[in-house]
């Protein structure tokens, strides 16, 4: 993707996403460029370190996008397991929009549940969709990417 001073890109599923402001302040700290990837049905501005790329509305062409220019070390931001299974597959580092790490570890678990209840939607059962973003849940998603890009500016500072 873009390597600016050694540091990997932040890239953002940003359709759905509620913590652009915390990424973009963590990225600022860390001198990270943040590259926010939604549909153009989302107005967004650039700014200082933040480039924005709009694609077209299908329902894929944001992870598509994604998928093709991530790179190794980049940090993904998404709440889409079936992206974040194919950006870990490419070497990339994958956070929720509430920070849990995906990881090669959990991504097959998450997958199999999501596929669990599509089956039992489609057969009629009902499930829950995501609570609410609280202010407890970006202070804990803040943490994690701060957590993240400490460690990764130590691998690269050693």
């Amino acid at each position: 993707m873009i390597i600016a001073n050694d540091k990997r890109a932040i890239v953002v599923d940003a359709d759905a996403c509620p913590v652009k402001a915390e990424i973009i302040a963590a990225a600022r700290a860390f001198g990270n460029p943040v590259w926010m990837v939604a549909s153009y049905d989302h107005r967004m501005e650039p700014g200082e370190g933040v480039k924005v790329v709009q694609v077209d509305r299908s329902s894929q062409s944001v992870d598509l996008y994604i998928m093709n220019h991530v790179s190794a070390g980049d940090i993904v931001v998404t709440q889409d397991f079936g992206l974040a299974c194919m950006v870990l597959g490419k070497g990339a580092l994958v956070l929720s929009n509430r920070g849990e790490q995906y990881t090669d570890a959990n991504i097959d678990y998450l997958m199999e549940r999501r596929h669990e209840s599509a089956k039992w939607r489609r057969g009629g059962g009902r499930t829950k969709g995501p609570r609410a973003m609280s202010q407890d849940d970006r202070n804990a998603f803040q943490q994690k990417l701060t957590k993240l890009l400490k460690i990764e500016q130590e691998k690269h500072d050693v």
